[in-house]
């Protein structure tokens, strides 16, 4: 039974009494419960709020032996992620950039013919 399952308004003393009853029942023992790890193989690092870090490319949450991506061999988790989960769509995209880059025909983003913008032989900041 857990406090969150009551519904209702309960009087302070039945409030007390079931406290005391889940208290007794030895249900939620706090020292048994178990306690977030680091992931990493060997370690056995307990995470704590002030010695976690979350991990930028792979998102896991490992001990601050092992925040960097090379301590926790991050590289092989993303790659094994990413060839399982949409390789296919992964290379459809690459083939769209390579042709959309192809039919630019070698012309530059920023400079259009047709615009009149400043000249690279008038720069608007001057170097000293």
């Amino acid at each position: 039974m857990s406090i969150e399952e009551t519904i209702g308004y309960i009087g302070q003393e039945e409030e007390a009494a079931i406290l005391k009853k889940h208290q007794k029942s030895g249900k939620c023992d706090p020292n048994k419960k178990k306690k977030p790890m680091c992931p990493v193989k060997r370690c056995k690092e307990i995470l704590t709020f002030s010695n976690t870090s979350t991990c930028k490319t792979c998102s896991i949450k490992v001990c601050l032996k092992h925040r960097f991506p090379a301590d926790h061999d991050c590289g092989r988790v993303t790659s094994s992620s990413l060839s399982s989960a949409g390789a296919g769509a992964n290379g459809q995209w690459k083939n769209r950039f390579l042709a959309a880059l192809a039919s630019r025909n070698g012309q530059d983003c920023g400079k259009s013919k047709g615009h009149n913008s400043s000249s690279a032989s008038n720069p608007s900041v001057k170097a000293y």
